[in-house]
């Protein structure tokens, strides 16, 4: 990011991929992508499993149904919801009102502390379930892994949303005092190089 001013004077400007992907919440943004799918494909693809006297498969999670949904419900709609603001930041640089860009970022900050703290919930709820998980329910430690994966990755996930949340705040004090400046200096040349 160039720490330029936002506003009405970047609008307009020709999508420039390499500058996209290199600006740090595009990269945050994509790995937290990543590790939503990694939590939600660890989940479908081996979270579930059956004794061998038993024919219905039940959640590796302390067999609680609801540990497995929560993990695969936050995870696909994390995914969304890093494709949709992965868009919006493409998207950005077009916004030419200021209020608008405002508005944008604002939705950010409030989707990314939300996030976060789903995450932080779903951290703490697996990582409950798969320590309360009985020893005969697994016998031959099936899933092991795809659940201390899904486990680890929902404590990144709280790291990666919640840096998006501090930058989204950071891109939004530059909103700010853009909309300030302007305000009280309507005539003056803009602030950009």
């Amino acid at each position: 990011m160039d720490g330029g001013a936002f506003g009405a004077g970047k609008a307009g400007g020709a999508f420039d991929p390499q500058a996209f992907i290199r600006q740090p919440h595009t990269l945050l943004r994509l790995v937290s992508w990543v590790f939503s799918i990694v939590v939600f494909g660890s989940i479908v693809n081996e979270g579930y499993v059956n004794r061998l006297d038993e024919t219905q498969e039940h959640c590796i999670f302390n067999r609680n149904h609801n540990a497995c949904n929560y993990g695969i419900t936050v995870g696909v709609l994390a995914f969304l919801s890093c494709l949709l603001y992965l868009a919006l930041d493409a998207y950005f640089p077009q916004i030419s009102s200021v209020k608008d860009r405002k508005k944008a970022v604002l939705s950010d900050i409030g989707v990314s502390a939300f996030w976060a703290f789903l995450w932080f919930v779903g951290f703490c709820f697996l990582t409950n379930q798969w320590q309360a998980s009985k020893e005969e329910d697994n016998p031959m430690n099936e899933g092991g892994d795809a659940a201390r994966a899904a486990i680890t990755f929902s404590f990144f996930s709280i790291f990666t949303w919640g840096l998006l949340t501090f930058l989204a705040f950071r891109r939004l004090r530059d909103i700010t005092f853009q909309e300030e400046y302007s305000t009280l200096f309507p005539n003056s040349p803009s602030l950009l190089p």
